[in-house]
């Protein structure tokens, strides 16, 4: 999650509240933040593309876990909770490698095997990329 610039907290934090006479004690959800790219959103709608491959590849191949998926919404709810159109653009990504994949191979084959393998490497050196450069 981004800071708020700093002339923007200003305004927010001094501005006085507004009552027009009623009282409301319903809570709502903070407003959507402007939806601005991250430095690191390249990388990320790569990791999440090659994440949608894997969630297809690796069911199909005969694996068990359904984690990739989860640790993909994980990482959504965690970096694009308020930001809809990065949360959009993130999701697309991960349809697409899903699909990319759905759409051709229907079976475990040595050339599904040998993607997954070479997906999955590709993944680790971005996380690596990623947390290197951007991490805190």
């Amino acid at each position: 999650m981004r800071p708020l610039p700093l002339l923007l907290t200003a305004v927010l934090v001094s501005a006085p509240a507004h009552s027009q006479g009623r009282s409301t004690t319903a809570v709502t959800a903070p407003p959507a933040v402007e939806d601005i790219e991250a430095p690191y959103d390249g990388p990320l709608a790569r990791f999440a593309e090659i994440i949608g491959a894997l969630s297809y590849l690796r069911p199909l191949c005969g694996a068990r876990d359904e984690s990739w998926r989860t640790d993909m919404q994980s990482i959504l709810d965690a970096d694009t909770a308020r930001e809809p159109a990065r949360r959009a653009r993130m999701t697309a990504a991960f349809n697409r490698g899903y699909r990319a994949f759905a759409a051709v191979h229907t079976a475990c084959t040595p050339a599904a095997l040998a993607m997954e393998v070479r997906y999955r490497a590709e993944a680790a050196t971005l996380v690596a990329e990623i947390t290197s450069r951007f991490g805190n």
